[in-house]
């Protein structure tokens, strides 16, 4: 009976724990987000001369916002007049009412984006970079990032001038922030040279979405490894099965402590498919010369003999190309 109930509370501890991961934030319809960037009603549109003007004529904000992608769209040349303050930010008629007796502005008419969810964030972004207009972000609304209540916010500072587009040396530190489980990975003895600033988090994952699983940019792992590593690219005449399929199944992404970024040393790796050495039908966990010695074994690597695993258009010297051989 106590081993009963003890299963029962396991359970039901179990389920409220899983319940409780969108509960604080379920996603809801678009159209009860879009309600939220109605803003007050009461509040009229004053345009950005004003914004600056009176809320902002001094600080970093205004010489910040000028220098930024946003900034440059408000002169008039661009064709995009309503592209300012108040398309964010909401009408700012009442935050200004009574500036200059206050000698400040009453920013709580505003729109409180920091309030919302980050749905409602990003929607705020999507009403002008929409899946047409950028095409970077059709993917968007389907990714890992925008089912994990990450919004554009949380990558991209919109009052931080030439910074709103993350720049390379800064994106490392930035994905870590979220990601640090990939931060230790790159910390091993084999690694793609992210931590020496020769390769960036973007050159394989699409931040924004992607029709591959884990953000690639490729359609495939394959597809997407060798947009660096053409040599392996094939097709050859004599192919390796499973690095034709996935690279990954022997590779690790990040890091490894087996070199080149192997999931597991030689001949270990090789002998989880292959159970047995064909050039002289020695089992495989025996010296591949035909000695019987397990150290011999362990001490050399199937690449020694086996130098094209991934793949050749040329015969191995025994005339069998089957075999990956020299």
């Amino acid at each position: 009976m106590k081993t009963t109930s003890l299963i029962i509370a396991i359970v039901a501890l179990t389920v409220a724990a899983c319940s409780s991961l969108r509960t604080d934030h379920p996603i809801a319809p678009v159209a009860d987000y879009e309600r939220l960037l109605v803003g007050n009603l009461e509040a009229g549109y004053i345009g950005n001369d004003n914004c600056m003007a009176k809320c902002h004529s001094h600080d970093r904000i205004r010489r910040d916002f000028s220098l930024s992608v946003h900034g440059e769209q408000l002169s008039s040349e661009t064709g995009l007049p309503l592209v300012n303050c108040e398309s964010c930010h909401g009408a700012g008629s009442l935050a200004v009412e009574h500036a200059a007796e206050q000698k400040s502005c009453d920013a709580s008419t505003f729109l409180q984006l920091k309030e919302f969810p980050a749905q409602v964030q990003s929607l705020i972004c999507l009403k002008c970079h929409s899946a047409s207009s950028t095409p970077n972000l059709q993917f968007w609304n389907a990714s890992t990032h925008a089912g994990s209540d990450v919004s554009c916010f949380d990558c991209h500072q919109l009052h931080k001038g030439p910074q709103q587009k993350v720049d390379r040396k800064d994106m490392d530190e930035l994905c870590y922030a979220c990601h640090q489980d990939i931060r230790s990975e790159f910390a091993q003895f084999s690694h793609h040279p992210v931590p020496e600033g020769k390769m960036v988090c973007t050159d394989c994952h699409n931040p924004h979405g992607s029709a591959s699983d884990h953000l690639l940019k490729g359609t495939t792992v394959k597809e997407t490894c060798t947009r660096c590593h053409m040599e392996y690219q094939g097709p050859y005449v004599y192919e390796h099965a499973d690095v034709t399929e996935d690279c990954t199944n022997c590779h690790r992404s990040h890091g490894s402590p087996n070199d080149p970024l192997l999931i597991t040393a030689q001949p270990f790796l090789c002998l989880q498919c292959h159970a047995g050495h064909q050039s002289n039908v020695v089992p495989a966990t025996t010296d591949p010369q035909g000695n019987g010695s397990f150290k011999g074994a362990f001490y050399t690597r199937c690449t020694d003999c086996h130098s094209q695993i991934h793949g050749t258009d040329v015969p191995s010297s025994k005339g069998r190309g089957t075999f990956l051989a020299r």
